[in-house]
């Protein structure tokens, strides 16, 4: 009788010997399956396949987690980008994913710290100048994972070192302010000490005329100086005083009026017929008012009267403040930069008329510590408006909604 022999493969590569035993128990065949010509897999190979398959699992893990971060976030491994989240694909470029990370951050000063992966992280900031744009400033922090990843964080620093120019900014120019009057002053006593000059009375005249005018100008710089420090120290303090914006309006008219040879066709003031109150402090929105106008005559036409109008919204909770001249206007891309401290559009024309160059930057100021907003707008041959919007304390009596504009006296926004 035949014998049949049945053979198997273990797992695809090991030989099994299958021994069969027909008539009598003897031994008729031994059949030995050699192996497989496939290579047998090295083990440490397997292994690290396994890790890369984890590690790879683990970096997408994190993705759902830095995603929604702000702040740019990098993860490295073996010195290659293995995730990053939206905001780090917008400043670094989306392609950065498997790039060595020297090619994704070209900075000197991280490139060390980044690449080494025996380097310690304390999370201590490095900064980072020109990453993104040339004007930008980062501080770049890295923390070691699990698995030899490393998380890069980017935090966006510009604001801050902007803030901490504006200050130095601002201590030169007023240090230059402050000096340009008084060497002026310094330079016409001198004169006077000559015996010729201090005998002509009319040399003598109009040189303290100017050292007057140069001690003025002084003295409007340190009062805007400390008014603006004042404002500043103040910022976060919610006036909650009731003001009456009429009369600061009405007060800011009669002070030209009388003091400074305007007519009632100078001063036109559009008011709502229902006026509301306000949340203040009266000294600072009277400065306010009083910086808004001054600047409107400066600037505005010779001759051409300033119009002051008030509006209210809808819905009745905000006030809208219009200071209105009509003059050579202003072009579009210095608007932006008006209430910066000490910025000029015109410097020759703005220290010949006496300007500070804080005017605006003060208003500015009042009006976020009213917690307001401030818009300027200006058509070059036509004029500038600047508009404040200030919260109002609601009362029965503000107008009743679907009261007409022409009730109010005014257009309602």
């Amino acid at each position: 009788m035949a014998g049949a022999v049945l053979a198997s493969r273990t797992s695809g590569t090991l030989a099994e010997i299958l021994v069969m035993t027909v008539m009598g128990g003897v031994a008729l065949a031994i059949i030995a399956l050699q192996p497989t010509k496939e290579p047998v897999p090295d083990p440490s190979q397997i292994e690290r396949q396994k890790r890369q398959i984890l590690y790879q699992g683990r970096a997408e893990a994190y993705q759902d987690i830095i995603n929604p971060i702000t702040d740019p976030i990098l993860l490295v491994r073996n010195a290659k980008v293995a995730a990053a989240n939206p905001a780090a694909e917008a400043v670094l470029g989306n392609h950065i994913i498997g790039e060595d990370v020297r090619v994704a951050i070209r900075h000197p000063a991280a490139a060390d710290r980044l690449a080494n992966p025996n380097a310690q992280h304390s999370g201590e900031p490095i900064l980072l100048v020109g990453v993104g744009s040339a004007d930008q400033r980062w501080e770049l922090r890295i923390h070691g994972l699990d698995d030899g990843l490393k998380l890069v964080q980017l935090s966006d620093q510009s604001s801050r070192y902007a803030a901490d120019r504006m200050r130095t900014d601002f201590v030169a120019n007023a240090s230059h302010e402050l000096r340009t009057p008084l060497a002026a002053i310094k330079g016409f006593l001198e004169t006077l000490e000559d015996p010729a000059a201090g005998k002509d009375d009319d040399t003598r005249s109009r040189f303290l005329k100017i050292m007057y005018d140069e001690a003025d100008r002084m003295q409007r710089l340190v009062e805007d100086l400390m008014s603006l420090s004042r404002i500043e120290a103040e910022k976060y303090q919610l006036p909650e005083e009731p003001v009456d914006l009429e009369k600061l309006i009405t007060d800011v008219k009669d002070f030209y009026l009388d003091s400074r040879g305007r007519t009632e066709k100078d001063f036109q003031v559009l008011l709502p017929a229902n006026m509301p109150m306000i949340k203040g402090d009266s000294s600072q929105l009277s400065q306010l008012l009083h910086n808004l106008v001054s600047n409107a005559y400066k600037y505005g036409g010779k001759g051409e009267a300033v119009t002051v109008r008030v509006e209210l919204s809808r819905s009745g909770s905000m006030l809208r403040l219009n200071v209105i001249d009509k003059g050579d206007g202003i072009p579009a891309d210095h608007i932006p930069r008006l209430t910066e401290r000490f910025y000029r559009v015109d410097k020759g024309r703005s220290k010949a008329i006496g300007g500070t160059g804080l005017g605006l930057a003060i208003v500015k100021h009042i009006t976020e510590r009213h917690g307001g907003r401030m818009e300027i707008t200006s058509e070059q041959g036509i004029g500038t408006r600047v508009c404040i919007f200030l919260p109002v304390i609601k009362s029965e009596t503000l107008a009743q909604p679907g009261k007409s504009s022409s009730d109010s006296g005014v257009t309602n926004l």
